[in-house]
């Protein structure tokens, strides 16, 4: 699920500023400080009276609800144990004495060193008041003692099942992300700095932004990332060029103009994932995965999903294969008269095609002569944190909210990936815009994350019954069309890419994914995560690679015989593309054969907002 997405390329763009410079001024402005509080107070008023509507009150959530039942079992696992209970307060209560005694040195202006210290990855504490500050020390030292040791709670808590566990742990993050000192103007002090420099004018900025955004959101607040102002899909992203060869309810088909006066003969069909739009493969000329691979020599055909809405509630997983892989190998045959393709899916168009590649091999009509998967699951058992939201309940709440419509919104996909991340992804945000008062910059990966798309109930309802609930696909009990789907019967050659820190397709549920093929698969762990890994050109790549041999034994064994490359993957991936079908022929113009053109890329469909 890409986000999805996903997705851990997002929190590279997370805002991140070096510790400001600014202070406060000698002698604050009472007059300006004065008028800014007015109209803060005055805007305070607006959103309070606004959130107290009767119509627009808000209900309980159900994610809260579940967030507090989740993590009442585990505090009923603890409260059934009164010793261990006393052992783990007396724990907590001894870290604090060691605290107060480090902080007692420091206000004596004596050394002391630090009884808890951030990650070195954490950047919410880089200010230098938050080390040299005793006051602000003991309040960032406080938040990670107690957050280590609730974390520690869940971790050892008796008489929970994993499922339980992996989702207080999620909820657990979301709790103490949100109650970190740095996200409060008043227990901040690069915050109070910067407020009392601006006379109290950030704040004012910030709430205008917050009713924006709260306006935005329809009443729910949707936090801006970045600057939309600054993007036009077809003009400055997704700018490849190329032609709308195929449209049908829930496809265009985009074929890509060459660049090469020869391409292979055989042609490459990508399948992006459903839950986001194509484009990330195509953000810009430096980054474009599709500009590479047509630079290559590949005729690129890409599927340009429709952004749903009520008129496709009946579109189910069948749908999405019939009408959207099988239709667009239709359509290449016309094109180019190539009756097999090679084919790459990335994330949940991956499973896609796998499922797709399962029902050819069901079948025996096999039109996909290899198979290139990207950050993607076909076996769910390790399926990270996005596993949280799959339990029986929780997906019959969310078929519930799509029975009103007939789609699930995009936004709420968008949240869920978030939260996968929320010191990166939620709370700099909620500081930089509505405290700081500063409006994010524009930035191509967050204008395509934000980008979202709904979800049709009957395909978003069978996939995360049959892959996150069931892990159908993986056990062989996958049934599309009365056809019993197994994975054993795929025998085409499979590259099945994982990234090495995805928390949305980890890399040890791709590994154990590529084990159910019955084909070769050529298993490659790229680094970063779920779109950064995957979105390295050689040009300039951030992430090296590994490779290895078969994919036996334990993830780990794996891992620790691997070969590290350094540079992008796409050259070795090509390399394995190109020894399967190396036959080339005259370049081949998209619409000037079988199939007229239908307009230019990006097509319409691209350009559906939610």
């Amino acid at each position: 699920m890409t986000s999805p997405q996903q997705r851990q390329a997002r929190t590279d763009a997370a805002p991140r500023e070096a510790a400001p410079t600014e202070t406060a001024p000698a002698a604050l402005d009472i007059e300006a400080m004065s008028r800014n509080a007015g109209q803060l107070v005055e805007a305070l008023g607006r959103s309070a009276a606004r959130y107290l509507k009767p119509e627009g009150a808000p209900g309980p959530s159900t994610e809260v609800g579940e967030m507090v039942r989740t993590l009442g079992r585990v505090a009923e696992a603890w409260l059934s144990d009164p010793n261990r209970t006393l052992e783990a307060q007396t724990r907590l209560s001894q870290e604090f004495v060691n605290l107060w005694g480090s902080t007692y040195l420091k206000l004596q202006g004596q050394p002391a060193a630090p009884v808890a210290a951030p990650e070195k990855r954490d950047t919410r504490f880089a200010h230098p008041d938050w080390s040299e500050n005793p006051y602000f020390d003991f309040l960032k030292q406080g938040y990670l003692i107690a957050t280590r040791w609730a974390e520690d709670l869940v971790e050892e808590a008796d008489g929970i099942d994993d499922h339980t566990r992996h989702k207080a742990q999620f909820y657990l993050r979301q709790v103490t992300s949100m109650l970190s000192p740095s996200n409060f103007l008043a227990t901040n002090p690069e915050l109070i700095r910067h407020t009392l420099a601006e006379n109290g004018a950030n704040l004012v900025r910030g709430l205008k932004m917050y009713e924006e955004d709260m306006e935005a959101g329809g009443g729910a607040l949707r936090v801006r990332q970045t600057d939309p102002s600054g993007f036009e899909v077809g003009r400055n992203i997704a700018v490849s060029p190329g032609e709308v060869v195929f449209r049908n309810d829930l496809i265009e088909l985009i074929q890509y103009a060459p660049t090469t006066e020869t391409v292979f003969k055989r042609p490459l069909l990508i399948v992006p994932p459903w839950i986001n739009k194509f484009y990330i493969l195509d953000l810009n000329p430096q980054k474009s995965f599709i500009k590479w691979m047509v630079e290559q020599g590949l005729t690129v055909f890409c599927i340009s999903w429709v952004n749903p809405d009520e008129r496709h509630a009946d579109k189910d997983f069948e749908s999405y294969m019939n009408e959207g892989i099988e239709a667009a190998i239709d359509a290449i045959a016309a094109a180019t008269g190539e009756n097999e393709v090679a084919a790459a899916g990335y994330c949940v168009g991956g499973t896609l095609l796998a499922v797709t590649l399962a029902m050819q091999a069901a079948t025996g009509r096999r039109r996909i002569a290899s198979a290139t998967l990207l950050t993607t699951q076909v076996d769910f058992t390790h399926a990270g944190d996005l596993k949280v939201f799959a339990d029986e309940e929780q997906i019959r709440q969310v078929e519930d909210r799509m029975q009103e419509r007939g789609y699930l919104e995009g936004a709420r996909m968008a949240n869920a990936f978030n939260m996968l991340r929320p010191n990166d992804l939620i709370w700099p945000y909620v500081v930089n815009n509505y405290i700081k008062g500063k409006a994010p910059s524009a930035f191509d990966l967050l204008y395509w994350n934000s980008d979202a798309t709904r979800m049709p109930a009957a395909n978003h309802s069978y996939y995360l019954r049959n892959c996150y609930l069931e892990n159908n696909l993986a056990k062989g009990k996958m049934v599309l069309g009365n056809v019993r789907l197994d994975l054993k019967r795929v025998k085409v050659p499979v590259f099945n890419l994982a990234t090495r820190e995805d928390h949305i397709a980890p890399a040890v549920s791709v590994y154990k994914g590529s084990k159910r093929f019955g084909g070769p698969v050529d298993y490659v762990m790229a680094g970063s995560g779920h779109i950064a890994g995957v979105v390295n050109p050689p040009a300039k790549p951030k992430y090296g690679f590994w490779t290895g041999g078969p994919v036996k034994g334990k993830f780990e064994e794996w891992v620790a015989a691997a070969t590290e490359h350094p540079g992008s993957w796409w050259p070795y991936w090509l390399n394995w593309l190109e020894s399967q079908a190396p036959e080339r022929v005259p370049a081949r113009v998209p619409g000037g054969g079988a199939l007229p053109s239908l307009g230019p890329a990006p097509g319409t469909y691209v350009r559906m907002r939610s």
